[in-house]
């Protein structure tokens, strides 16, 4: 039984923390079943690495030390940021605390793998050991990832072009960490001490900035989206901005393709909407239950947009955005939707 406990302490600490993320996140952005998948993630990138880092050892000419040391640290980054990386780039982030929180969970997956294989290996291993593993390498596993997430985010937003060179500053801060974390220049139980009193600070300062940027999102785009879907449900709409361009486009487009134009834009603002609504009532503690007609709306913003085309939706790409914080919006409301019964 003391066994038990003690091998415990080598997997419940990264997990609390992990949970602490998440209820942090008063919007929470991530999903549980995205979650899970994200520890799934870091599990098999765990997995991965056993092989990678035993032929590192086998057929390359430097020391266990050296491999430990600087080795093992990038294939261990690259093989956890790879499905951060895919998130950030398939939209699958909003803002930068659920590139965090995907990040550490990625991480705590790839921690509790390994600390399975330490346990397997060192039966008799001290409270101490598994206080510092649990505490510190699993840790820091989590952390590494979380700031490769934060800044692939950060600099996936900020560039238009390029996107995947948004990784390199992630994964060199991450590299530096775990290399020096490796290099134990200091006793174990210091380090495991400093990762836990700094990693919340640093965790806590990017969700508070998050968390603004957040709220200043929703604030801006629901005001401006409610406008915009009041002008088309209006009576005045030929005399509006959206109405005057709506007009220029008919010597390109016929009366029925411009007609699904404009019930594609409807559409697309009142499910906008609706995400923002359901965001700002998480944040209030509030759950809104699944809406069983959204699933028909989503289908019907499929069908528009197959008649319309892609010269179509070119055409009023000025008044909406494909890519970005707007498209992952929609992709968070559709999955929280449920089929009708």
């Amino acid at each position: 039984m003391r066994d038990v406990l003690v091998h415990l302490l080598g997997f419940v600490p990264v997990l609390l923390f992990l949970g602490a993320l998440r209820f942090m996140d008063s919007y929470k952005l991530v999903h549980g079943r995205a979650l899970l998948v994200s520890l799934v993630a870091g599990a098999l990138a765990a997995f991965a690495c056993i092989p990678l880092y035993g032929a590192a050892i086998d057929f390359l000419p430097w020391s266990e030390t050296i491999a430990k040391r600087y080795v093992a640290p990038v294939i261990e980054e690259c093989a956890k940021a790879a499905f951060v990386a895919y998130l950030v780039r398939a939209g699958r982030t909003g803002f930068m605390v659920d590139a965090a929180i995907h990040g550490f969970a990625v991480g705590t997956g790839f921690a509790l793998i390994e600390n399975a294989v330490y346990a397997v290996a060192l039966r008799d291993a001290s409270v101490g050991l598994w206080l510092v593993r649990g505490l510190g390498t699993a840790v820091m596993h989590g952390s590494t990832t979380a700031i490769v997430g934060i800044v692939t985010k950060s600099q996936h937003d900020r560039r238009a072009r390029h996107k995947l060179l948004g990784l390199i500053p992630g994964l060199a801060v991450a590299f530096a960490f775990h290399s020096w974390f490796n290099h134990f220049a200091l006793p174990p139980i210091v380090m495991a001490g400093i990762l836990v009193l700094v990693m919340p600070l640093l965790l806590t300062a990017v969700f508070d900035h998050s968390e603004r940027t957040t709220r200043a999102w929703l604030t801006a785009g629901f005001d401006s989206q409610f406008d915009q879907l009041e002008t088309l449900l209006g009576s005045d709409l030929g005399k509006s901005r959206i109405g005057i361009y709506l007009e220029s486009l008919r010597k390109w487009f016929s009366g029925p393709v411009l007609a699904d134009l404009l019930c594609y834009l409807r559409l697309h603002f009142e499910l906008s909407l609706r995400a923002k609504g359901m965001l700002m009532a998480r944040a209030e503690g509030l759950e809104v239950p699944p809406d069983p007609v959204l699933p028909e709306k989503f289908g019907e913003l499929r069908h528009l947009e197959a008649a319309i085309g892609r010269t179509g939706m070119l055409a009023i790409m000025p008044f909406i955005r494909a890519g970005g914080r707007d498209a992952w919006q929609l992709e968070m409301l559709r999955k929280h939707a449920r089929p009708p019964a």
